[in-house]
């Protein structure tokens, strides 16, 4: 790549119109990440650990001056049924969403969207007895 091409790289937002074609070593679980198998022109987490880092502001802008680890969080589904990684900055906080890639690690997704059921924010025996205060049954409820 000629350094005129290498400049045009890091200008504001060229990453919104061009595909990423880097390859990266992973900052959390030291994988080689390749653009290759994602599914799409832009890789932007790690495919075994699901992990980012904040370099944007926007998608594509490498605006952030963070830098800071996203952590996957959470999962949602966009309408249509397209699943997306919620990812935490550790560093700010700040919290972003992005598309599941082709060759995401499957255990690592559904990890992530059976956290909140396995890990409830009350007792599970509440339900049973809230249950039963709202006239079910416990069979009624399955």
């Amino acid at each position: 790549m000629n350094r005129e091409n290498k400049r045009k790289q890091y200008e504001k937002g060229y990453y919104k119109t061009h595909a990423c074609k880097d390859t990266f070593t992973c900052k959390v679980c030291g994988r080689l990440v390749v653009p290759e198998g994602a599914g799409s022109d832009h890789r932007n987490h790690c495919p075994n650990c699901l992990s980012s880092l904040h370099v944007d502001e926007e998608p594509g802008d490498r605006a952030s001056d963070c830098g800071g680890i996203m952590e996957p969080v959470g999962v949602w589904v966009r309408k249509g049924g397209e699943w997306c990684i919620l990812h935490r900055c550790r560093r700010c906080g700040k919290i972003s969403s992005n598309r599941v890639a082709a060759d995401d690690n499957p255990l690592k997704l559904m990890a992530i969207a059976v956290k909140p059921l396995a890990e409830p924010p009350f007792p599970l025996e509440r339900l049973e007895q809230m249950a039963q205060l709202g006239g079910y049954t416990t069979t009624e409820i399955k």
